[in-house]
C-alpha cells in the first residue's frame, strides 16, 4: 500500500498541473501520480489527494464515484475552476463534491484555483453579449481575460503548502 496517491481528472491540464505540483510536495518514495481516465488500476493508499476540474459546481461522475468507493482513507481535495476567484463558489464547490466522501473516511480539505479556460468560451460570451446583459457578460469576458494565466506559480505554491498541511493534519489524525 502506498502513503500517498494523487489521483486527478484534467480536460484543460489545469488539474493535471495542480496535481503535479501536490505530487512534488509529498515525501519521496511510497507515491503515485495518475490520471483518473488513464484506465491504470487504482492502488491503494492511506491517503489520497483527489483532483477535479470543475463543472457546473462540482466534479464529474468518475471522481463522484471514486469518492464514494473509497473507505477509512484521509482524503484531500483540489481543484481547478475557470470562474473566478469566489471564496464562496469555491465553498460551495467543496461542499458539492465533499458530500461524495464517504463517512468512514477522514476529509483534510480542499484547495481550488483558477484555471484557464478554451477560448471558445469567451466566444459564447462575446456572442451572447447584448446590451441588457453587457454589464454582467463584460465581467465573465475580463474574468475569462484574468484566467488565461492560471493556474500560475502562486497557485501552484498554494497547492504545494496544501499538500503539505494535509500531510500534517493526517499524522495528527
Amino acid at each position: 500500500m502506498l502513503d500517498y496517491l494523487v489521483l486527478y481528472n484534467s480536460h484543460s491540464g489545469n488539474t493535471k498541473s495542480v496535481a503535479a505540483a501536490i505530487f512534488s510536495a509529498l515525501p519521496e518514495g511510497s507515491r503515485d501520480l495518475i490520471d483518473i481516465d488513464s484506465g491504470k488500476p487504482i492502488p491503494e493508499a492511506s491517503t489520497y489527494f483527489i483532483g477535479f476540474c470543475v463543472h457546473r459546481g462540482s466534479c464529474c461522475i468518475e471522481v463522484s464515484d471514486l469518492l464514494s468507493s473509497l473507505e477509512n482513507k484521509n482524503i484531500a481535495l483540489f481543484g481547478t475552476c475557470g470562474m473566478g476567484r469566489s471564496a464562496e463558489y469555491y465553498s460551495l464547490i467543496e461542499k458539492n463534491v465533499s458530500a461524495w466522501i464517504n463517512s468512514s473516511c477522514r476529509y483534510l480539505g480542499c484547495y481550488i484555483c483558477q484555471g484557464k479556460m478554451p477560448m471558445q468560451v469567451r466566444q459564447k460570451y462575446e456572442n451572447m453579449r447584448t446590451s441588457e446583459n453587457a454589464p454582467q457578460v463584460d465581467g465573465f469576458i475580463r474574468n475569462f481575460d484574468c484566467a488565461m494565466t492560471h493556474p500560475d506559480r502562486e497557485d501552484l505554491k498554494k497547492a504545494q503548502e496544501f499538500a503539505l498541511s494535509c500531510i500534517s493534519h493526517a499524522s495528527c489524525v
